[in-house]
Formats: structure tokens, C-alpha cells, sequence
């Protein structure tokens, strides 16, 4: 596919976006962005949920890392679907009884104003390197098949991006991105059934043999029960994704703000469980086209594995070109999405959590803006240090920067005490820096066991503690 058709197919998807964001963000305030009024439908939340929880990510890794994981990733979505249930019943109630506008209010309400901001600094750092990781995949597709070959460079690219980002969301910000994100899931779901029917049809296979190859082959081995040293191993892979979703998704405002602008309670609490399982499904399929991938690229000798993969295959594998105009609608509708509700959140969080500013539109346009340059920056700095997998990046990231925040909401909601609230920042910084020591040495120390994405439980573990120690009777 030539640079100038994708710039092409971007360039419409633009035009569709601006005019959804135009629309949704006429008589916009400081309330409509940071809680949409409260009047978002809890379907189109639903909706937008799905491609807001994957982005492109999943587009990307989800099915380059079957070649080295087979479905071991299904057992880890079994735990998202525990978590969004155990959101919907715990964490939702507590923010609608609160009417909080940011979710770290409530730990300035429970604890203080100290943990209330390393609550909101943990988040800003989280959100940060969590997004630039997940746009830095996008760019870097872009990069491979529009800009180098025009030859712009990298950073064109990314301040690029993040201009057309902003340009969206400075008027409407969460109401804009309740209906983008819809856009966002129509897009993924959309162009990954595309890829499973035109692989399959070149590979001279109906839908049931498809399914039956799929079934067969070994690179759909989901079940890891024999080795508890493995990080594949099935309740490491269900607990991490059962806390992941809890502390990414619940503790995460880039996640919250949406459900939170719906209505009520209860339409926010359906939003959560009919999105998780919606989720495990689209999973489940992006798992089976990365078995038709590698088979695919098997049979044709092409060279191309991990995040390559699907990007390879779609766009220069001889599959018909629908496959890959999908594949880059996909892939630039998650980018922009994706990057819009970062943008949003980190905007809302800075602005409420940090600054103490909820009125001033001003300050609000003046934080949105250095949001931007900063996750320009950040990008950048990932392209300097590059992944080969950039889904296990996002989660090695979380269980380091999440786990202080799901261990504050933990203790929080769980004792009544009181803690020295002066402190807390420092429990903040030490259960993390304690957990890499434990990553860096847990083979040498433990008899070969190999620490995973269960990293996040101990580092939330050992937050708790700390809060214990420096806790007294209310």
C-alpha cells in the first residue's frame, strides 16, 4: 500500500473525527470536560469502553505475541472480566456516593491532602509513560509505512499526532470522548474481522476450518498449569489481570472519567460488567487472527513476528487492500482515541487534583496544552529506548506505578485508620523501589522463581504495609 493512500485514509478518518468532536463539544465548560454534565448514555460508555480498555496495543501485540505466548493472554483476560465486575460493585458506588470529579478526591477525603496528590502524581506518571508507550507502537507503524519512506522523521511524526489530539479535545473533552471512543471500537472490532476472513479465504479455509486449524494448531495452548515458576502460569496470569483492571481501570482517571459522567450509578455499574465481557470476546478473536497470522506468514515465507506481525501481513502480505485500509483505520482511530482520553485525563487530574482548580477555563487551556508537550517528550524518550513487545511495556509499567495507588485504596477501604499523612509520600516511593530489588534478584533468591505481572499485588502488598506502619486508631 502506497504512503499517499494511507495519508489518505488518515485524512478521512480526521474529517470524521473533528466533525464528532465538533458536534458533541457545542456549549462546552469546565464541566462538560472533566464529567461530560453527568449526562452520558451508559450504552454509548459501554461501547466506547471496549476500544478504550485495548487501543492499539491490542490492535498491534495482541497478535504478534501468540508466536511466543500462545493464548496465555486469555488467562489474563479472565481476570479483567472478574475485575470490571468487582469495580462495578465496589469502586463505582464509592465515587457516586462522593460525587467526585477526580478518583483521587477520595483519598484526600479518607486520608489527606498529601496522599491526595501523591494519589494524583502517581497517576500523572502511570498515565504518562502508559500512554507514550501506547502511541510510540502507533507512530512507529506510521512511521514504517507513511513517514520513512517519505522521509520525515520521528518526531515530526509524534508532535504531529499530538497536535491533531489536542486540537480534538480542547473544546469538549470527556463529551467528545464518550462518542470518539465509540469510533475507536467500531474500527478495532471492524478491522480485525476483516483480517480473520481475508486470511482464512487466502489460506483456502471456510469459517469452521478455520476454526478447526485455529483449534489445532499449538500456538493456541491457553491453559499453563504445570509450571508455577513460569509467568504464564495460570494464576499468576488470572490475579495479575484481575488487579490490572482494578488498579488501571478503577484507580485510573483516564478509565473512570467515562462511566462517571453517566447519569447514574446504576447505568455506570452495567456499563462495567457488559463492557468487561464484551471485551473477553474481542480478545478471544484478536487471539485467533494471531494463529491465522503466523500461519499465514508461514505459508508465504514471510519474515515478520511480535508487534511486526499484523502490520506486516495486512498491509504488504498480498491480501486484499480492504485489509489493510481496515488495518490502518484501526490503527489511527486507537492512536487519536487512545491519546485523547490520556490527554483528557491528565488535563482533569493536574487541573483538579494537583492545581485545586476547578473553574478557571484559563488554567484549564493552559494545563491541556503543557499535557501535549509533555507526551511528546515522553514518546520521544521511549523511541530512544524502544520495546520488542510493547503490551508486556505497558504492564511492566502499571505493576511498578500502579501498585502504590492500588495499595492506598486497598488499605483505605478496608481499615479505619488513620495514617500520618505527611508519610505517605514516602511509602509511595519505597514499596516500588523494594518490588524492583524483589524483580531483580527473585531467580537468585527464590530457586529460579521468575517474577510477572503478579509484581503489581506484591507492590499494592507492600504499600499496605506501609500505611499500616505509619497508621494510628482513628
Amino acid at each position: 500500500m502506497e504512503p499517499s493512500v494511507i495519508i489518505l485514509i488518515a485524512s478521512a478518518y480526521l474529517v470524521l473525527l473533528f466533525s464528532v468532536a465538533w458536534a458533541s463539544s457545542r456549549r462546552a465548560d469546565n464541566q462538560t470536560f472533566f464529567t461530560g454534565n453527568r449526562r452520558s448514555p451508559w450504552w454509548a460508555v459501554a461501547w466506547g469502553m471496549i476500544g478504550a480498555s485495548m487501543s492499539g496495543v491490542t490492535f498491534v501485540s495482541v497478535p504478534g505475541m501468540v508466536g511466543a505466548s500462545g493464548w496465555a493472554y486469555l488467562q489474563m483476560a479472565m481476570g479483567f472480566v472478574a475485575g470490571y465486575v468487582a469495580i462495578a460493585l465496589i469502586i463505582i458506588p464509592l465515587h457516586y456516593r462522593m460525587g467526585n470529579i477526580s478518583v483521587y478526591e477520595y483519598l484526600d477525603r479518607r486520608f489527606g491532602v498529601r496522599s491526595h496528590r501523591t494519589g494524583a502524581w502517581m497517576f500523572f506518571v502511570s498515565k504518562m509513560l502508559g500512554a507514550a508507550v501506547r502511541i510510540y507502537l502507533v507512530c512507529a507503524v506510521l512511521q514504517l509505512l507513511v513517514f520513512q519512506p517519505l522521509g520525515v522523521p520521528f518526531w515530526v511524526n509524534a508532535t504531529l499526532t499530538m497536535v491533531l489530539v489536542w486540537l480534538y479535545t480542547f473544546r469538549g473533552g470527556v463529551r467528545s470522548i464518550v462518542w470518539t471512543d465509540g469510533l475507536r471500537t467500531l474500527f478495532l472490532i471492524a478491522g480485525v474481522g476483516f483480517a480473520i476472513y481475508f486470511v482464512a479465504r487466502e489460506l483456502g479455509l471456510d469459517f469452521a476450518q478455520a476454526g478447526e486449524v485455529i483449534r489445532q494448531s499449538e500456538l493456541s495452548r491457553v491453559w499453563f498449569f504445570d509450571d508455577p515458576d513460569s509467568p504464564k502460569y495460570f494464576f499468576k496470569q488470572f490475579f495479575a489481570g484481575l488487579f490490572i483492571v482494578v488498579a488501571m481501570t478503577g484507580l485510573d482517571q483516564d478509565m473512570m472519567q467515562l462511566p462517571l459522567s453517566c447519569r447514574r450509578r446504576s447505568d455506570a455499574q452495567r456499563n462495567f460488567v457488559i463492557s468487561g465481557m464484551l471485551q473477553f470476546v474481542v480478545i478471544t478473536m484478536f487471539l485467533s487472527l494471531g494463529v491465522l497470522l503466523s500461519v499465514f506468514a508461514s505459508a508465504r515465507g514471510i519474515v515478520a513476528g511480535g508487534d511486526e506481525l499484523f502490520p506486516t501481513v495486512a498491509v504488504f502480505g498480498g491480501l486484499p487492500t480492504v485489509v489493510g485500509v481496515m488495518f490502518v483505520l484501526g490503527l489511527v482511530s486507537s492512536t487519536w482515541s487512545s491519546a485523547g482520553s490520556a490527554l483528557t485525563a491528565l488535563t482533569t487530574s493536574f487541573t483538579v487534583d494537583i492545581l485545586g482548580n476547578r473553574t478557571s477555563k484559563k488554567v484549564r487551556q493552559i494545563v491541556h496544552a503543557c499535557m501535549a508537550v509533555g507526551m511528546v517528550i515522553a514518546i520521544l524518550a521511549f523511541r530512544a529506548v524502544g520495546s520488542t513487545s510493547v503490551i508486556d511495556a505497558v504492564y511492566t509499567l502499571a505493576s511498578y506505578t500502579y501498585g502504590p495507588l492500588l495499595g492506598l485504596f486497598v488499605f483505605g477501604m478496608t481499615s479505619k485508620r488513620a495514617v500520618r499523612d505527611r508519610f505517605v509520600p514516602l511509602v509511595a516511593i519505597a514499596a516500588p523501589v523494594l518490588c524492583l530489588v524483589l524483580d531483580l534478584h527473585s531467580e537468585q533468591w527464590f530457586g529460579g522463581y521468575r517474577m510477572g505481572y503478579e509484581l503489581l499485588i506484591v507492590n499494592a502488598f507492600l504499600t499496605i504495609l506501609g500505611c499500616r506502619a505509619i497508621s494510628r486508631r482513628s
